[in-house]
């Protein structure tokens, strides 16, 4: 399966890129100052495990007490809600601001493709804080290996548009889809597959607890090993260990060698069994030519098979 992969589509967040997230501004807004928000936000995410989560957490930098947070409810691809101090605190999204009614004035403008939290205090708007992830350091080579290969690229994200229009011109993506929670993965992956050519099949790529559904429904799910959930880990057809997407190139050509021999085998094996069957029906073949083409085939074609453990070569 594979070896016949036409297309691969990318979670984007700890798969093209690094999932460390860094807080790089803090803006509150009229009646809230900086340390409320940012405190406010690392308290209201003090129990998810979220890269965003652990970055808001590390820009506060202080010890904090996980119990003065109550009622965390997520809300998948959009954030969540919380109880802090006995204050209703909303961290997400702007569809999660829109849900609960909270109005986003027109003067809260995010840098061109950032990621953004914004934050409602007891049903009031407080500001937002802008998060930078960086791409992996072979994201764009593995892109570019992928391409030489024929293989289409696509990347579905539930980041903003601008923030998955960046990284994806920055890599060098085929298309990009955002805005999407997990739900909506799984239905664009069904549009990708109706549209795939015959014959081919197409792999998906994810490290997150959200992109299980998506890596079974693919027909080759695969997983990073090493910050990767052990849901996603768990759903997966391939895992690399390493979590460097350079290694997807390698794995395709690892495929189809693996899969030339076999071809080859068969049709050698084949090829010299109907021959020693014409030669024994016309009277030339005897008991050697039979058992060369039964042990003596075998042989062959396991030393041919021996060649898979010569390692495949990165580009």
């Amino acid at each position: 399966a594979l070896a016949q992969v036409k297309t691969i589509v990318f979670d984007k967040t700890g798969t093209l890129t690094q999932g460390v997230f860094q807080v790089t501004g803090v803006f509150p807004a009229e009646g809230f100052t900086e340390d409320t928000l940012l405190e406010t936000a690392a308290l209201a995410e003090s129990w998810s495990s979220h890269p965003i989560a652990q970055s808001l957490r590390a820009a506060w930098g202080k010890p904090l007490d996980s119990g003065r947070t109550r009622q965390v409810h997520e809300e998948a691809g959009h954030g969540l809600t919380a109880q802090v101090d006995g204050v209703p605190v909303a961290a997400g999204n702007a569809r999660l601001m829109e849900q609960q009614g909270v109005q986003i004035p027109q003067s809260s403008k995010p840098a061109e493709g950032a990621t953004v939290v914004y934050l409602a205090i007891n049903g009031a708007y407080a500001g937002f804080l802008q998060i930078s992830d960086v791409e992996k350091p072979t994201s764009a080579q593995a892109i570019q290996s992928l391409k030489r290969q024929g293989i289409r690229t696509v990347m579905l994200t539930g980041d903003a548009k601008a923030a998955a229009h960046q990284v994806a011109q920055r890599l060098g993506l085929d298309d990009y889809h955002a805005q999407l929670l997990p739900g909506d993965k799984v239905e664009k992956l069904e549009q990708l597959l109706n549209a795939k050519a015959p014959n081919t099949t197409l792999a998906f790529v994810g490290d997150g607890i959200n992109d299980a559904p998506v890596l079974r429904r693919a027909d080759v799910g695969i997983a990073m090993g090493s910050l990767g959930s052990d849901a996603a880990i768990e759903a997966a057809d391939v895992v690399l260990m390493d979590d460097d997407p350079a290694k997807l190139p390698l794995a395709l050509r690892i495929a189809r060698k693996c899969r030339r021999i076999v071809y080859q085998n068969i049709v050698f094996a084949l090829a010299v069994k109907f021959l020693c069957l014409l030669l024994g029906a016309v009277g030339i073949a005897n008991m050697w030519w039979a058992v060369f083409a039964d042990v003596g085939v075998m042989v062959l074609a396991v030393l041919n098979a021996t060649r898979m453990l010569r390692p495949v070569k990165p580009e």
